[in-house]
């Protein structure tokens, strides 16, 4: 197993939700804002290392939660 199989499992997890709610899935403005403001600071090489941390997290995320849009827009279909 790898952590790309966890991944999918997660995603088949969010996805059984009713489909329309998993589509619906926004960030708030708060974690929307905090995301632009390391990916900007990231163009310029100025993150320290919990940053980058925190960075990485919220693209892992944010994939995560597109895979799962994806199949729950296949269930839709």
């Amino acid at each position: 197993m790898t952590i790309y199989s966890v991944y999918d499992q997660i995603a088949d997890l969010i996805a059984t939700l009713p489909p329309a709610k998993v589509l619906a899935l926004r960030p708030t403005q708060e974690v929307a804002n905090r995301f632009v403001f390391l990916a900007e600071k990231s163009k310029d090489s100025l993150l320290d290392p919990t940053e980058k941390d925190e960075l990485d997290h919220f693209i892992v995320l944010e994939r995560l939660i597109r895979l799962a849009k994806i199949r729950a827009q296949g269930y839709l279909s």
